[in-house]
């Protein structure tokens, strides 16, 4: 596939980064010679110093010949405008990046397909929709919803109270004769190597497993890993960053009681005028005695969202040992989500993570409609329509040339979501999500062309 992307930034150097390593042919474009230089002689890719608004920039880029241009750069004006001059140069597919969630709610109305955009992606909406959803599945460090919650993935560490640690994934399944549950990737205490579980495999204490359930199945997984499902209901948040605000606004939505903690005095008037129902706080979250007289250990969760990583690590430790249940901190250190349980922290997210995620899916082949890697795993989800031309179409899952290296965790069949075993029948139409290692990846893209 030829790409461009325009800004070489965090997001930028990121995705640039992801797609070399999978052999795609990518130009980066970008002003700031030194990003450049840093992503030529680190990345197999090609790289071109200039304006990407500029027409002859992007035609030195053959952007007439390009599958996809994706425009990330740190202004939504430049990447609406980069999109829509790609696209009527040529391009076959455009995504901007913008920070106006507004866009994307008013999508069909104001139409941007007509303008020459394809997608719009924001990091800090999924950012803030990622947070909502770790908190409603508060015993779970891990989540993703598929339509809507026909099926949901959620990660969890398994202690010596789960019911089936020593147990096999067979055995496991026999506690719950109704399977509304799935195990799609293991990764065993101490080590960095993932394992797509099979029947035999045995559940260890200690190991990070995520599992996909449908409706119903969250609640089986609370019984059978011995947490507690506890209702979370007052949220303090450090930062009134994009992210900050956007998660206020919808936490407060959904009757959430939220305190915002926001630095400068300004921005913090802006704030209590724009989130009328939320709490703002003008000080320095790091202070210590500010978050106690704050009532932070009556507190069932601390989401840090400000611009630095170990600000946010560090006051939710501190979080933490006060007592705080539900602990959630921003970083843009990729390294740091290997050491995110290890330090106590409860959840780790990244921007940068969250829109390559959300950009990949429309990379992969086959009709992929969603996809997410697995936080601190070498494993990615990926849901496909099945057409009626492809080879899964009209076979048992048994009798499908399927690589030990990936899985099928569930299907969604007219809105609802199944757990499948080998004995089930897929058909056109359905959307099958499939769990796999990056070398699976190709084989499993090809089932469902």
């Amino acid at each position: 596939m030829k790409i461009i992307i325009a800004g070489a930034g965090e997001v930028g150097f990121h995705l640039a980064k992801l797609l070399s390593f999978e052999s795609q042919d990518i130009t980066l474009i970008d002003t700031d010679k030194e990003c450049l230089n840093y992503a030529d002689t680190h990345l197999d890719i090609r790289v071109i110093k200039g304006d990407s608004t500029s027409i002859a920039i992007l035609k030195e880029a053959r952007v007439d010949n390009v599958d996809m241009v994706i425009s990330v750069t740190s202004s939504e004006t430049t990447n609406i405008t980069i999109c829509v001059l790609a696209k009527q140069l040529g391009a076959k597919r455009t995504i901007a990046r913008i920070s106006n969630t507004e866009f994307i709610e008013n999508k069909e109305e104001v139409g941007f397909i007509k303008f020459g955009i394809d997608e719009l992606i924001s990091p800090e909406a999924l950012a803030a929709s990622e947070i909502e959803l770790l908190l409603s599945q508060s015993a779970f460090h891990g989540s993703y919803e598929f339509e809507n919650g026909a099926l949901t993935m959620v990660g969890t560490t398994l202690s010596k109270e789960a019911l089936f640690v020593g147990k096999t994934v067979r055995q496991a399944a026999e506690v719950f004769p109704e399977l509304h549950f799935m195990p799609i990737a293991i990764q065993r205490s101490g080590t960095q190597y993932t394992l797509i579980p099979r029947g035999d495999t045995t559940f260890k204490e200690g190991d990070q497993v995520y599992f996909v359930t449908s409706k119903g199945g969250v609640e089986e997984l609370y019984k059978l890993t011995g947490k507690v499902k506890e209702q979370i209901k007052n949220v303090m948040i450090l930062g009134g960053s994009k992210i900050g605000y956007k998660t206020s606004r919808d936490l407060c939505d959904h009757k959430f009681r939220v305190k915002l903690i926001e630095k400068d005095r300004e921005k913090s008037f802006d704030l209590a005028d724009e989130l009328p129902n939320a709490l703002i706080i003008n000080g320095d979250g790091r202070n210590v005695e500010l978050l106690q007289e704050e009532g932070i250990d009556g507190m069932d969760a601390f989401i840090a969202v400000t611009g630095n990583s170990e600000t946010n690590i560090m006051s939710c430790l501190v979080a933490k040992s006060k007592g705080v249940r539900k602990t959630i901190a921003l970083v843009e250190n990729m390294d740091y989500f290997q050491l995110s349980h290890s330090i106590g922290i409860d959840t780790l997210i990244n921007k940068k993570l969250l829109a390559a995620n959300n950009i990949f899916r429309f990379i992969r082949k086959g009709e992929v409609v969603a996809m997410t890697k697995l936080n601190n795993m070498n494993a990615e989800l990926l849901e496909f329509v099945v057409k009626p031309s492809s080879e899964v179409s009209d076979n048992l899952i048994k009798d499908l040339d399927f690589p030990r290296s990936a899985i099928i965790a569930g299907v969604i069949r007219d809105e609802e979501g199944m757990i499948p075993l080998g004995d089930f029948y897929i058909q056109a139409g359905d959307r099958v999500v499939v769990c796999c290692l990056p070398k699976s990846i190709k084989k499993i893209e090809k089932l469902f062309l």
